[in-house]
Order: C-alpha cells, then sequence, then structure tokens
C-alpha cells in the first residue's frame, strides 16, 4: 500500500467535518434520560396532566399542544452543538438549584399556595435539572427549548381578566374611532360595548367585545412564535430584539380590525355572520394577517443594509511608448 496514499486519505477523512445524529448517543445514555424523565413526570403528574386538561378544554390556550414540538425542534436544530459537547454534571450551583426547586414545589402546596406557582416550579426544575446533570455546555444551548414551555403555562383566572379588560377597551375605542368615519354611522363606547346608531337608528343590542375579542389568544400564540423566529433567524440580536418587541403591537393592531371589521359586519350586513361559527373563522385569520405584517418588517429590516461587494484593487500598468522608440 503507498504510505503517501494512505496519509493523504487520512488526511481528507480529517478535514471532513463529522456528522451528529441523536441514534449515535448510547443506548445507556438514552435509558438515563427515560429514567429521570419518568421522575419528572411522576413527581409532577398533576400538574402535567392539569396543563393538559386546559389546553383541551380553553380554546385561549388550545395553542399549548404546539409548545412543546417547538422545543424539541429548537432542541434538533442545536443538535451538533449539545451532542459535540463535553458533558459534566456540575454538583454546585446546578444541585443546589435543583434542590431549592424540590424543597420549594411542596412547601408552597403546603405553606405559599400560590397555584400559579407550581408549574412555574416545574418548568424551573427541569431547566435546574438540565443544569445539573449537563452542566454549563449543555446548559448554554437548551435554556430555550425548555424555558420556551413558560409559554405553555396558562394564566390564572384572575390574571388573565385583569390583563383581557383593558384590551377590549382599547379594540372597542379604536374600533369606534373607524366606524365613525362611516357616513350616517355615530358609535360611541361604553366600557367594553360599542352603542351604533345608523341612519338615525339605535342597533340593539350594542356591539359587546366579549373575552373572545380581546386578542389575548392571538397575543399569546403570537408572542410564543415571535420567540421562535426571533430565535431561528440568524440576525443581528437588534434586529431579534425588535421583531420580538413588535409581536405586542401588531397583535393588538390585528385584534383592532378584527372588531371593526366585524362591527362592519353588523352594521352594514347581517347581524348573524358577526356571532358563532362566523366570528372564530374571523378571529383565525387573523393569524395570516399577524404573520404578513411580522414577516414584512423582518423583510425591511434585512434589506436596511446592503452589503458592498469587496473592491478588488487593480493594478494599471502604463507603458512610455515614445521611450521604447528611442531604444
Amino acid at each position: 500500500m503507498n504510505p503517501t496514499l494512505s496519509t493523504q486519505t487520512q488526511s481528507l477523512s480529517a478535514d471532513i467535518p463529522r456528522e451528529f445524529r441523536w441514534a449515535d448517543v448510547s443506548s445507556m445514555v438514552w435509558m438515563q434520560i427515560a429514567i429521570v424523565a419518568a421522575l419528572f413526570v411522576w413527581f409532577f403528574g398533576y400538574d402535567l396532566w392539569g396543563m393538559v386538561h386546559r389546553w383541551s378544554t380553553d380554546a385561549s390556550w388550545s395553542h399549548g399542544f404546539l409548545i412543546p414540538l417547538f422545543s424539541l425542534y429548537f432542541l434538533n436544530q442545536k443538535k451538533e452543538q449539545i451532542l459535540s459537547q463535553q458533558i459534566r454534571p456540575n454538583w454546585t450551583v446546578g444541585l443546589s438549584l435543583l434542590v431549592l426547586c424540590l424543597v420549594l414545589y411542596p412547601l408552597n402546596i403546603v405553606q405559599f399556595k400560590f397555584g400559579y406557582g407550581r408549574p412555574i416550579l416545574m418548568i424551573a426544575t427541569l431547566i435546574a435539572m438540565i443544569f445539573f446533570l449537563g452542566g454549563w455546555n449543555l446548559l448554554r444551548y437548551t435554556w430555550l427549548p425548555a424555558g420556551f414551555l413558560f409559554f405553555s403555562i396558562p394564566l390564572p383566572e384572575r390574571l388573565y381578566a385583569q390583563i383581557t379588560i383593558p384590551l377590549r377597551m382599547l379594540a372597542a375605542e379604536a374600533s369606534a374611532v373607524i366606524l365613525n368615519v362611516i357616513p350616517e354611522l355615530k358609535a360611541t363606547v361604553s366600557g367594553v360595548v360599542i352603542d351604533v346608531v345608523y341612519k338615525g337608528s339605535p342597533l340593539v343590542p350594542g356591539l359587546d367585545v366579549a373575552e373572545a375579542c380581546s386578542g389575548m389568544r392571538l397575543l399569546m400564540a403570537f408572542v410564543a412564535l415571535g420567540v421562535a423566529m426571533a430565535y431561528l433567524h440568524d440576525r443581528p440580536i437588534w434586529q431579534r430584539l425588535i421583531l420580538l418587541a413588535s409581536t405586542l403591537p401588531i397583535a393588538i393592531l390585528c385584534n383592532v380590525v378584527r372588531v371593526t371589521v366585524t362591527g362592519l359586519i353588523y352594521v352594514l350586513w347581517d347581524p348573524r355572520y358577526a356571532q358563532g361559527i362566523y366570528h372564530d373563522l374571523l378571529g383565525l385569520l387573523m393569524l395570516p394577517l399577524a404573520f404578513g405584517l411580522y414577516g414584512f418588517l423582518a423583510w425591511l429590516m434585512g434589506n436596511l443594509y446592503v452589503e458592498e461587494e469587496a473592491v478588488v484593487p487593480q493594478v494599471i500598468i502604463r507603458r512610455n511608448l515614445s521611450q521604447e522608440g528611442k531604444k
């Protein structure tokens, strides 16, 4: 065998980057992961079941089923970095945080009795567990997939109502301003109800901006997806922050459009098409509008600066023909 050829082959093999796959993980590691996952489900089973039940019965939180899938997708996006790291447990900070979370969880149930704190502590325990078992090398690539699960936690009813009422009032005020542009139509707002007088005749009952029209459902789902898009796109940090901050005004704007269109249908067409399945369908149509506005903003920022091609300096050689003729 030619030793030179063998050396060249080894050199070429070394230059080819190794492709890491989840199948390369040993069965022993998968078994350890399964045991840790089973213990986690056993310890937090009641809260896990409560969240799944809320997702399946409350349409405002039905997006919760998608959040774990997004987390797994984010995890797979960092597959190369995770599998190439030297994983070592963190016996100081990681173990301390894990013990703290495991102590606070039953203490909250018995002493503090803060219901919303239970799922929060569950996700915090998951992050602490990752930190303890994998150290900083694992946490730096998994903190967002794990932290993204916070978007699946339903808000307490009282807090949810406190947030939705201002959103409903804002949508009612903005929609009334737009409706007043229509000739022979006068819209006034009383709380979350838009009273409409069209061609001198009041429409009874008034247009009630219900809790479903608060935009909270769109807001929670869109903010979660906005974080996902900002994380997946390879952009400067300032562009990611702007994209993330834009999710709130875009969601509010889309909800104002929804309430306004509902009001127009209620006044100018037929009230029955402003409720029931038609009302829900109009709400679903706001998602493409929101993503269209978000995509336009992302495209706009991506084209703000045009990279100039590097100009290669050219060396110009001039020949003096008169001097060459004398020679």
